[in-house]
């Protein structure tokens, strides 16, 4: 019987072995591939279908953006509600998103329901219109949207860093303005639909509790279609990155804060140093315990929050630091960021701190692991960067066994403050 005057004890999550759950792969007819995790106590499952339909691959901005948004807006056997009827019906929800290389139609549903459901996802993937009158309202509620954004100095800042990193005809850092939303028309729509989703490549993530004639169903609904199977490699661009560093934009003139960005380019995750690079900046600025929270946020109050992250892009990637702070301390603000990454060059980072930082690391992974959805999403991250299981199990090693004299050599190497663009917008 278990005696609750003993305290369990306590153990490291460094501590823990941690496995990645292999993934089952087959084909569809079309060669397109399906990841799967079977798995989960509830009898849920989802499906992802990764295009590669993303902004990179547009010839006029946010078209790319709109096509995936408006698949879920008429078919020649649907409209909008009928569509959206069809999956609340079942209690299921269909989204989709578009990002940098890809684009996604996901669905979320009970598993029982998958063989009502899919074909509803071929109708929009293979018979969408794209009709006028939604394409207005869609044009309609971004203007509104983009008016309001635009008058928000993070929002400026944002944009800003992007085109300062990579140069402002590069897909990283192409926005759409309100010319772009008023030149989209139907054809050109029609035409990226047809190229990239009717014909394009496509990869299929599935997880949950899946039904025993999953690939049966998949196979019926989408193993036919003109799909093929991806590279997982998507060609590079040049960056041309901006000359000048130091940049200050007065956006609101009755703004009472300002949005910082300190950023510079850095490499991808197969560079050698992005895995132990990422334990840096967690120490740096990475969670709510790193050194920028502590002094600009506990000590200095100068904001509610800053932190430092590597974009997670597949090609150029970039160390960022933003934050938004006061209009008078925006630039003792910078100060005290320049200040931190001194220290982390001059001063090794003591075993507590160091073990800190790995604890909460792993942490995360742990919850990164539980249960199939987490699971698949982790595998979705690594295969879409073209990468394998080794990532995984290394990074997991550079987490427990990067020692401080490789960090602060590290910091000596990459936290300079001369590779960094430095952005207020006030």
């Amino acid at each position: 019987m278990l005696n609750r005057t003993i305290a369990p004890a306590i153990i490291d999550a460094t501590d823990f072995n941690l496995k990645l759950k292999p993934y089952e792969l087959f084909h569809l007819d079309n060669t397109v591939p399906v990841y799967a995790i079977n798995g989960g106590a509830q009898d849920v499952l989802q499906i992802e279908m990764v295009f590669y339909a993303g902004n990179f691959f547009e010839k006029n901005n946010g078209v790319a953006a709109v096509t995936n948004y408006l698949l879920k807006n008429g078919t020649t056997t649907k409209n909008a509600f009928q569509l959206n009827e069809a999956f609340e019906y079942y209690g299921a929800s269909c989204s989709r998103a578009c990002y940098n290389e890809t684009a996604v139609l996901s669905l979320h549903t009970l598993s029982k329901y998958a063989d009502k459901l899919l074909p509803v996802m071929n109708d929009m993937l293979t018979n969408a219109v794209f009709p006028q009158e939604e394409l207005d309202i869609f044009v309609q509620n971004y203007k509104q949207r983009l008016s309001v954004n635009l008058l928000k100095c993070e929002f400026i800042a944002g944009r800003k860093i992007d085109q300062l990193l990579y140069g402002e005809q590069h897909p990283y850092a192409r926005f759409t303005n309100v010319a772009d939303l008023d030149a989209l028309d139907v054809e050109t729509i029609k035409s990226f639909y047809k190229e990239y989703y009717l014909k394009g490549s496509c990869a299929i993530f599935i997880a949950g509790k899946l039904p025993q004639n999953i690939e049966q169903l998949l196979n019926e609904n989408f193993g036919k279609l003109q799909l093929t199977k991806p590279t997982f490699e998507v060609k590079n661009i040049i960056t041309v990155p901006a000359i000048e560093k130091k940049y200050r934009i007065e956006n609101d003139a009755n703004a009472v804060q300002g949005a910082i960005r300190i950023a510079q380019p850095f490499p991808n995750r197969h560079h050698e140093d992005f895995k132990k690079t990422i334990v840096l900046n967690t120490v740096y600025g990475g969670y709510f315990g790193s050194r920028l929270m502590s002094n600009i946020r506990e000590e200095k109050g100068y904001t509610y929050g800053i932190y430092s992250y590597l974009q997670n892009h597949l090609h150029e990637s970039a160390w960022v630091i933003s934050t938004e702070a006061g209009k008078d301390v925006c630039d003792a603000t910078i100060e005290e960021i320049y200040k931190e990454m001194k220290g982390m060059r001059e001063e090794i980072i003591d075993d507590e701190e160091l073990s800190l930082v790995r604890n909460y690391m792993i942490g995360g992974i742990l919850g990164d692991l539980d249960g199939p959805f987490h699971i698949i999403a982790k595998w979705k991250n690594i295969i879409l960067n073209n990468l394998d299981e080794k990532y995984f199990y290394d990074s997991v090693d550079a987490i427990k066994n990067t020692g401080a004299e490789e960090l602060q050599a590290l910091a000596q190497k990459y936290l300079q403050p001369e590779r960094f663009f430095e952005l207020i917008v006030y």
